[in-house]
């Protein structure tokens, strides 16, 4: 498909899409706020590819978090950027070494290489200088255009890491961001995000200053040491900051696409700590063993087996005498990182009590968040709380329902959201289209976007194959080799 210039698309876009891309192929800097689901990516990889065909930039450098900058390299730039494009992408590896590793690097800057250069980076290792010294030569030998995914992830304008993509971002001949919000629950958070584009974009070069103009203060005096401070009691000219904000921005909900499909599915990887890594190979290895010793191999042996697995990737460990043991993991991490690019409320989903209680501990501990924001349904749910619930998520009330799909998910009508996040799975492919269904159903005029967060090479995977072929975990286990979804 050829657009009205001549751009020849690779996949075919949604008008929304193609509205960004004329927009943004003007401009050396842009701010794509887009609502998680609408698909920023595809965005971005027309506009850097008609960049190289224009000669603008012969290189892509792309900062992303841990959960999404891997599927860059993997998913996006393979599914949209146009075969007639000559690439060569790198993924940086965070504490990676090597001969092999540095040869792969050195691609990179082989002089007068007529392709487009890539390099996909997790925005967490510049906070250390081996990444940010190589990012700053990859954006210093060539013609880059740097692009923050998730760009909340240098909202803190002090970090180490806001600091060094800062740096990258003045060696660059053009930049975006990618966020899921414009005026998010704290607006001081896109001083440094707009920074980033340009100096000055939202018309201040002083941090302070823009919080002076855009933030309510109140002198307290801390009891402790006496010392006056001045704290955000709330925020002030917000249309005066959308104006300006809308001046290099291209800003759309979900509710005004008219032609995105009723389902969006996306993944979000989570990275294993090393002590899960070290405990999850080491029960691999003993399930494997145990099961070799049996004479014959049931179902429900492996899907014990399984579980167990299951649940050491989503962050403990249950003994033989029923105790929990926590593990520590970044699966809630990763649960907040897609939850700063969703519009509330959302439903997460979850398969196991422990992981309702941690998800539900863990969103009403947050800063503002208050007690009835947060809802559990459960099997201890009790009828009078299940309707009050239902009712008040319905109302706007709550912000997030955390529930359990063998409890809530069935019956209920959630049209309140458009946005699902599946913390774990169940193995029962019926039991996860129920859930699903819970808000896309009569009532609901939106696209729903489910995001399924999951450990790469664990069972995590073994399973989302399962339910995106609609067949339960048992019945794969039936016809196939056990040793397959253990491996």
């Amino acid at each position: 498909m050829r657009d009205k210039e001549g751009y020849e698309y690779k996949t075919v876009p949604y008008d929304h899409q193609r509205s960004a891309f004329e927009q943004g192929r003007r401009m050396r800097y842009q701010a794509l706020l887009m609502e998680m689901g609408t698909g920023k990516s595809k965005v971005i990889i027309d506009t850097a590819t008609y960049f190289y065909e224009k000669g603008k930039i012969n290189a892509l450098l792309i900062f992303a978090n841990n959960g999404s900058y891997t599927n860059w390299m993997t998913q996006e730039i393979p599914t949209h950027m146009p075969d007639r494009v000559e690439r060569n992408v790198v993924c940086w590896k965070v504490g990676g070494s090597g001969k092999k590793l540095q040869r792969l690097y050195d691609t990179l800057f082989v002089p007068e290489v007529m392709h487009l250069q890539v390099l996909v980076m997790n925005v967490e290792a510049m906070a250390f200088d081996k990444a940010r010294e190589f990012a700053l030569r990859f954006a210093r030998t060539h013609d880059t255009m740097v692009v923050v995914d998730e760009s909340t992830t240098i909202k803190n304008h002090k970090a180490k890491r806001t600091k060094g993509v800062m740096a990258v971002a003045r060696e660059a001949v053009a930049r975006r961001i990618l966020t899921g919000s414009a005026i998010t629950n704290n607006p001081l958070d896109l001083y440094s995000q707009c920074e980033f584009l340009s100096r000055g974009a939202l018309n201040f070069t002083s941090y302070y200053s823009f919080k002076a103009y855009y933030a309510e203060l109140q002198e307290i005096t801390l009891r402790a040491s006496g010392r006056k401070v001045k704290i955000v009691t709330g925020y002030r000219y917000l249309d005066k900051l959308t104006r300006d904000l809308q001046q290099f921005s291209f800003i759309i909900k979900k509710e005004d696409c008219l032609d995105l499909p009723p389902k969006v599915y996306e993944r979000f990887a989570v990275e294993m700590t090393p002590d899960q890594a070290r405990l999850y190979d080491q029960m691999k290895r003993t399930s494997v063993a145990e099961l070799q010793e049996e004479t014959f191999v049931t179902a429900p042996l492996v899907l014990t087996k399984l579980l167990r697995l299951h649940q050491l990737v989503c962050g403990y460990a249950t003994d033989d005498d029923g105790n929990v043991h926590e593990v520590p993991h970044r699966r809630l991490a990763g649960m907040d990182d897609v939850l700063a690019e969703m519009s509330e409320p959302v439903i997460i989903w979850a398969n196991y009590r422990h992981d309702l209680l941690a998800i539900a501990n863990h969103l009403r501990a947050k800063e503002g968040m208050r007690k009835e924001d947060v809802a559990l349904y459960f099997g201890d749910t009790s009828d009078q709380e299940r309707i009050d619930i239902r009712e008040g998520f319905q109302a706007g009330k709550i912000r997030y329902l955390v529930g359990n799909p063998q409890t809530a998910g069935y019956g209920l009508t959630l049209t309140a959201a458009a946005n699902v996040v599946y913390y774990s799975n169940s193995y029962d492919a019926d039991k996860r289209q129920q859930s699903e269904d819970r808000c896309h159903r009569i009532g609901q005029d939106r696209s729903v976007t489910y995001v399924d967060l999951y450990v790469p090479g664990t069972v995590d995977e073994k399973i989302l194959k399962s339910l995106r072929d609609k067949k339960a975990m048992a019945d794969r286990i039936l016809i196939s080799n056990w040793e397959e979804l253990l491996a």
